[in-house]
């Protein structure tokens, strides 16, 4: 077997994902579903299901959309009226205007992306598309998760800044993959919003508060733990941050749902009846996502959402004639996007297919290597 996983690849799978990480950001579009009005419940359980089943369908994104990135993150304190003010202009104009495009996006563009997903979900509501609403709807579910996570709205995004690197990823995915079970909050029913763009920045401004918060947390669990990597660490570090992590979160789902109310309700209150969406995937079936790139000239990489951690994880390349090349993964492995890259040079040129199986659940790419 080839050395399939790259440095990258490795720290890709230890450290994925952004912003909560899969399970925060599925709890927070799960729990969005108990938060709408009875009026909405036509949507559940399998709209709302679509929204939770995909919740980081634009984390996955990022490998292949270059543009992707930038929409998840604002370090809204590297402008200065914010640091003067605790505001910035909130209209995309205005900003570029004052800032210059390359630096506007440069520093992230989330409060603006998530106006624009949010747009889109209206429109969708309008014309009755059903399918793509559930789309759109997970992905601003994504971004208002996103919003929600103070780290993703500062220039220290990582603790360089302060002599705490790694913060990052310690906090939104290994603690709260440690703690998921005691994230448990009650549901707030949905509100009509005036203002979509006011609400969105205000979450934003109001959720930037918690960053010293989390900076304090980690200071105060790496001197108990000596590290900041043992149990003792992470145990101090929930202690510290558990209470204001669960209010962030339950923070989020209510301002998601409030989004997809006020969504509704402007593109005129629609109904959707039996059949109007195609059923989605169940929430524990695993995905092998678009392979890339593709056409492929030296690497081939294989993003894939595994949702089991007992059965073994299958991944095999047969040529166009179906015969089998090479067998790429046959292991367990934890349940998670993962991104399994590998090596073609040793592939003549033209047609593969790659295939996954899980358990009962088989898919396949097909991808071509060309020189």
């Amino acid at each position: 077997m080839k050395n399939i996983i790259t440095s990258v690849s490795l720290i890709m799978l230890l450290l994925m994902f952004a912003s909560w990480g899969s399970k925060g950001h599925r709890k927070i579009s799960q729990n969005m579903a108990s938060c709408l009005p009875a009026q909405m419940w036509f949507l559940k359980p399998t709209w709302t299901n679509y929204i939770t089943t995909h919740a980081s369908d634009a984390d996955y994104r990022k490998d292949q959309d270059p543009d992707e990135s930038a929409r998840h993150y604002i370090d809204i304190d590297n402008y200065p009226l914010f640091l003067q003010t605790g505001r910035i202009p909130q209209t995309f104009d205005s900003i570029v205007q004052q800032f210059g495009n390359s630096f506007v996006i440069d520093q992230g563009i989330l409060p603006w992306a998530t106006l624009i997903t949010y747009d889109s979900l209206k429109n969708c509501f309008q014309r009755r598309d059903w399918n793509r609403s559930a789309y759109f709807a997970a992905d601003l579910g994504h971004y208002v998760g996103d919003g929600h996570m103070p780290l993703h709205i500062t220039n220290n995004y990582n603790g360089g800044m302060t002599g705490q690197t790694g913060i990052h990823s310690r906090y939104e995915t290994s603690m709260i993959g440690r703690y998921e079970t005691q994230i448990v909050y009650p549901a707030d029913t949905a509100r009509f919003i005036e203002n979509v763009g006011g609400f969105i920045f205000n979450y934003l401004y109001h959720d930037y508060k918690y960053v010293d918060s989390i900076l304090i947390a980690d200071t105060y669990a790496t001197a108990i733990a000596g590290n900041t990597s043992s149990d003792a660490y992470y145990q101090a570090l929930w202690q510290k941050s558990g209470d204001f992590t669960i209010l962030l979160m339950r923070n989020g789902s209510s301002a998601l749902a409030d989004l997809i109310y006020t969504a509704w309700v402007e593109a005129g209150s629609p109904m959707m009846y039996p059949n109007a969406i195609d059923e989605p995937e169940n929430l524990q079936q695993p995905r092998l996502l678009q392979v890339f790139p593709n056409p492929a000239s030296e690497t081939v990489c294989f993003p894939m959402v595994l949702a089991s951690n007992s059965e073994p994880v299958t991944l095999t390349i047969f040529d166009s004639c179906g015969n089998l090349k090479e067998t790429i993964l046959d292991t367990v492995m934890a349940e998670g996007y993962h991104k399994i890259s590998y090596e073609v040079r040793g592939l003549a040129q033209g047609v593969y297919v790659a295939r996954l199986l899980l358990g009962n659940y088989s898919a396949s790419q097909r991808f071509v290597v060309a020189r």
